[in-house]
């Protein structure tokens, strides 16, 4: 078992003065390759589209199965009542 100096050490983190780290985020967001205009677009529509869709199919299972319950109470209902 390690010591409790030793697994203190190993949970610090390092600590850089808050210019150091500002500058360093603005280096990693230099880097980041942001999505035109087009693309938003583009994927927002689609995710609309696919939402629509997907509400549709449940929809559709949903009276579906309903419907098949019905049938089965119904059934249930005329054999034992």
């Amino acid at each position: 078992m390690a010591s409790n100096q030793t697994q203190s050490k190993e949970h610090t983190m390092a600590r850089a003065n808050p210019l150091q780290f500002i500058q360093q985020v603005r280096t990693e967001v230099s880097k980041v390759v942001w999505p035109t205009r087009r693309e938003v677009v583009l994927t927002t529509v689609m995710v609309f589209i696919l939402a629509v869709v997907t509400a549709l199919f449940f929809t559709l299972v949903n009276i579906g199965i309903q419907g098949g319950l019905r049938l089965v109470f119904d059934f249930v209902a005329d054999f034992f009542g």
